[in-house]
């Protein structure tokens, strides 16, 4: 063997070590970017609870792990709520901030803590405390049995008698009309895999419910029953007002079934129609009737025309909502950015 052979395969083998050594040290940075687990929680009317919300994440989740960071959104709330978050931020480089530019709801507020959260597993959780975070380590033990999505199940709900009634009402309503099965027990609480968050974030959809979205992208689910605590402070910010706006945009936005039952309606009432054409014919034909009344005519004519408008004001509704989903705009607009 000459010099010159010695020499190539020498290089080669240091080549081979070489090339080795930077696909290690690339997969170490990669790796070293993405932390074990990420909390989020909007944040809305919450400043006098931000402090303890923080302190009882670290106490539960600092029992799992080390690697881990807590994300509170600010979803334009009028009270000062963000200046409570730039305090614990001050002193916590754990805690991380996103300021929204105004109040996009609290979906949107959710989704824009998706996109910014590295954790290879992702809570989401309200930021009253109703959601307890002791229940975290509980939520992650068995998303280890082999589960993508492991959803907290509310056992005994620490609600107001309105909030439970409009709140099964809600689901039942949205379950029948986007033919889904929703359980009002479960709402945002719950633990989520990396790719399942990455599934979420790459649905193009600007009405964003984050429950049902997390049922649409399907992988591998588990219910865990959990304990539910009343609000450490203030109430609801959920009105009648807006739980009918929020039912009727996320039924609109994930359901084409208001149509489909504005056809079945349409074809019952020509159904309807025919019968009693033929029914009045036959009483015409027979002399049972006189003289034709002018009140069936009135009647028939605004009746007929009231179905037609509604009728198209359910197109038109759902042509707005497709107006507003083509023109592309963000769900939501991060203002500033804190420890990131």
């Amino acid at each position: 063997m000459t010099k010159v052979t010695v020499l190539l395969i020498y290089f080669k083998i240091i080549g081979k070590s070489f090339g080795t050594l930077v696909v290690s040290n690339e997969y170490c940075s990669k790796n070293s970017f993405r932390m074990y687990l990420s909390i989020i929680s909007p944040v809305y009317r919450a400043e006098e609870i931000v402090e303890q919300l923080v302190t009882e994440i670290h106490q539960a989740v600092k029992l799992i792990t080390d690697s881990y960071e807590i994300i509170l959104v600010e979803d334009g709330s009028p009270d000062k709520s963000w200046e409570a978050i730039l305090s614990v931020c001050e002193q916590d480089k754990i805690v991380k901030g996103v300021k929204l530019s105004r109040n996009f709801g609290q979906h949107a507020a959710i989704s824009a803590g998706l996109a910014t959260s590295k954790g290879e597993w992702v809570v989401v959780m309200d930021c009253d405390l109703q959601d307890r975070p002791d229940e975290i380590p509980h939520l992650l033990a068995k998303a280890k049995e082999g589960f993508e999505i492991v959803f907290a199940q509310r056992q005994v709900r620490q609600d107001g008698l309105f909030k439970k009634l409009s709140s099964k009402l809600f689901y039942k309503i949205f379950s029948y009309l986007t033919d889904t099965v929703q359980d009002s027990s479960v709402a945002n609480f719950g633990i989520y895999q990396r790719k399942v968050v990455d599934a979420v974030l790459s649905l193009g959809d600007r009405i964003r419910f984050f429950p049902t979205m997390t049922q649409w992208v399907g992988f591998r689910k588990a219910y865990l029953p959990v304990k539910h605590d009343e609000r450490a402070s203030g109430k609801s910010s959920y009105s009648w007002s807006k739980l009918i706006e929020l039912a009727f945009n996320n039924i609109i936005s994930f359901s084409d079934k208001p149509l489909r039952l504005t056809v079945r309606l349409g074809l019952i009432m020509s159904v309807i129609a025919i019968l009693l054409g033929v029914a009045y014919l036959y009483l015409y034909f027979t002399s049972q009737i006189k003289q034709l009344g002018f009140a069936s005519i009135i009647i028939s004519i605004t009746f007929f025309s009231g179905l037609i408008i509604f009728i198209l004001g359910i197109i038109g509704i759902y042509l707005g909502k497709t107006f507003e989903q083509v023109k592309g705009r963000p769900a939501h607009i991060i203002d500033q950015k804190l420890n990131f």
